[in-house]
């Protein structure tokens, strides 16, 4: 059963009507029993949550929380060194442009302060002025995962 239609049923219920004829329902039922509607209540909560958290599921990129591979690393490192806007960049590879600069700072190739996402450029995801970091053999980071020069 799809859950628009358990939510229809539950609502229905609810409200004292029977979900299949419309008519109402016999008065000293069980459904009219506090516990029961609570019960009921909750369930439709329930369903209007998880078609909620699927809806903002499906607007965010395919590959959100996905691991990277060394292959997808490998593409993001040449559009970087291209000069590719990373708005586009983000689009292609399925995740956000949040998720792109981390990855690049990570990578030693953008440094905390040069990210768009932090607010310092704007959004637009242009990186025309910033020039590549070589990338580190070791790496520390402080607690707040800022990098260590």
């Amino acid at each position: 059963m799809k859950d628009q239609r358990a939510r229809q049923i539950l609502h229905s219920l609810v409200n004292g009507a029977d979900p299949f004829t419309g008519g109402d329902l016999a008065p000293g039922t069980v459904l009219q029993h506090v516990d029961v509607m609570r019960a009921m209540l909750a369930g439709c909560s329930a369903l209007d949550d998880r078609t909620t958290r699927e809806s903002r599921r499906a607007q965010q990129p395919r590959n959100i929380g996905q691991p990277w591979t060394a292959e997808e690393q490998e593409r993001l490192i040449q559009a970087f060194h291209n000069h590719e806007n990373l708005g586009e960049v983000a689009a292609k590879h399925g995740r956000t442009l949040r998720a792109i600069e981390s990855r690049l700072e990570i990578l030693g190739l953008l440094t905390r302060e040069q990210r768009t996402t932090d607010n310092r450029f704007g959004a637009g995801g242009q990186h025309d002025d910033i020039q590549p970091r070589r990338a580190r053999k070791s790496r520390a980071s402080s607690k707040d995962g800022r990098l260590i020069e």
